[in-house]
C-alpha cells in the first residue's frame, strides 16, 4: 500500500527539524515535492522546572520546500530549503526581528520490508540560521547532521486503512548547541478514499553537553491535520499544533498548510 508513504512524508513545517519522510521509500524514478507554510506564536516559555512561567513574545512565519526522489525502490534522495521570519522579545525587552534561510538533504535506505512492516535508516545534513533549528539563542545559526531509524506498518480500523510510523535517532549540532535526540510518532487513518486524519507527536531531548548561551531543553509537540487528495498527483494538508509540555522551550501554538505534488 503506497498511500502511507506519500502522506507520511510531509513533516509539519511547524517543526524546525525540517522535512523528512517516514519509513516508506519512494518508488524508483518517482518524485514528490512538498511545499508548506506555518505561522506560530508563544506568550510564555517553559522554564527550567518545566512550568510555563517565563513571559516572552514570539511569532514566526516558516516556509519550506522539500523534494524526494526514488533513486531505487530501496533508496530515496531528499533535498530541502527553508525560510523563517521571527519576532522575539524577552523579559519585556525590545522586540527583535530575524530572517533565516536553511538548506539540506540526505538519503533514506529501506533495510527491511515484510509482513511486520518497513524498517529504514536515514542520514541527513542541514545548514541553517538560528530560527530554522530547534532552538535559537543570540540569533546563532549552525550545522546539524542526523542519523535515525524509522519503522512503519499498516493496519485496518473498522474497515479503514491506516498506518503508524515510529522514528528515533541522534542529531549532532555545531558550536555551543547540545546534541539532540529526536523521537517522532505518526498515525494516519484514511477515513475515505480521498481524505485522511493525521496525528503526530514530535519530541526533542537535548543533552547536557551544551555551552552558553545554550542549555538543556526538551520540546514536545502534538499536531493534528486533515489531508485531502481529490486528484491523483496533488494533495492538500491543513492543521494545527500545540506544545503541552517542555523545558527551557516555547509554549508554542500554530497553524499550517501544505501542498504535495507527485510525478
Amino acid at each position: 500500500m503506497k498511500a502511507p508513504a506519500l502522506y507520511c512524508i510531509a513533516m509539519l513545517a511547524a517543526f524546525p527539524t525540517g522535512a523528512r519522510g517516514c519509513a516508506w521509500t519512494m518508488p524508483e524514478g518517482q518524485t514528490q515535492i512538498i511545499s508548506n507554510v506555518t505561522w506560530s506564536h508563544a506568550a510564555y516559555g517553559f522554564g527550567d522546572s518545566g512550568a510555563p512561567d517565563a513571559p516572552l513574545l514570539f511569532a514566526k512565519l516558516w516556509t519550506s520546500t522539500t523534494a524526494e526522489y526514488g533513486v531505487t525502490d530501496d533508496l530515496t534522495l531528499n533535498v530541502e530549503g527553508d525560510y523563517a521570519h521571527a519576532q522575539t522579545a524577552y523579559d519585556a525587552g525590545p522586540l527583535s526581528h530575524a530572517s533565516d534561510f536553511a538548506y539540506g538533504g540526505g538519503l533514506r535506505y529501506r533495510l527491511l520490508n515484510n509482513g511486520f512492516g518497513v524498517l529504514s535508516a536515514q542520514a541527513t545534513f542541514k545548514s541553517a540560521g538560528a530560527f530554522d533549528l530547534s532552538v535559537s539563542a543570540n540569533d546563532v545559526g549552525g550545522n546539524q547532521a542526523e542519523f535515525r531509524l524509522l519503522y512503519g506498518t499498516n493496519f485496518q480500523l473498522f474497515g479503514d486503512a491506516g498506518f503508524v510510523d515510529i522514528e528515533a535517532g541522534e542529531r549532532w549540532l555545531s558550536g555551543a548547541r547540545p546534541n539532540e535526540t529526536p523521537i517522532d510518532l505518526t498515525a494516519g487513518l484514511h477515513v475515505s478514499e480521498h481524505n485522511m486524519l493525521l496525528l503526530q507527536n514530535f519530541n526533542i531531548i537535548a543533552g547536557g553537553d551544551s555551552r552558553p548561551p545554550f542549555g538543556y531543553y526538551r520540546i514536545h509537540k502534538l499536531a493534528a491535520s486533515w489531508v485531502t487528495g481529490p486528484w491523483h498527483s496533488l494533495s492538500f494538508q491543513t492543521g494545527g499544533f500545540v506544545s503541552p509540555a517542555g523545558q527551557n522551550s516555547l509554549v508554542e501554538t500554530g497553524v499550517f498548510a501544505a501542498i504535495w505534488a507527485e510525478f
